[in-house]
């Protein structure tokens, strides 16, 4: 058995860094969770967007529409350009909604969770063990 050098580390000091890297490994693992979950909430807050918009432009949809409708009911006969025009109006917002909630729906199904941070969460327990 060879005798312990004064350049040899101490079981304290041994104890101290792996304290310290497992801090830092940690840290870093809640780091990388942070960023992932940023890109899927941007995509999310992306959708819920769309979706407030595509509501207020329905909104918009059903005054218009109920406005038309009115307007062909009490129509005497001298107004029809101007309903064909409501009608045209509300036609283009039921296009708008309709693109608006394609494009929330699309930007919904983007939202992730933060796969490789869970991935990498999980190999934690076996590096510590000695077996990574």
């Amino acid at each position: 058995m060879e005798p312990v050098k004064d350049t040899d580390p101490t079981i304290g000091k041994l104890v101290a860094d792996a304290s310290r890297d497992l801090s830092l490994l940690v840290k870093q693992e809640i780091e990388l969770a942070k960023s992932e979950l940023k890109i899927s909430a941007k995509f999310g807050g992306m959708g819920v967007a769309m979706f407030a918009a595509a509501a207020f432009l329905a909104c918009l949809f059903l005054v218009l529409l109920s406005i038309t409708i009115a307007l062909f009911i009490n129509w005497d006969g001298h107004g029809l350009p101007l309903m064909w025009s409501f009608l045209i109006v509300v036609g283009a917002y039921a296009l708008i909604i309709g693109g608006l909630v394609l494009a929330g729906i699309r930007s919904v199904k983007k939202v992730r969770a933060p796969e490789r941070a869970i991935a990498q969460g999980k190999e934690i327990p076996q590096a510590l063990k000695g077996k990574a």
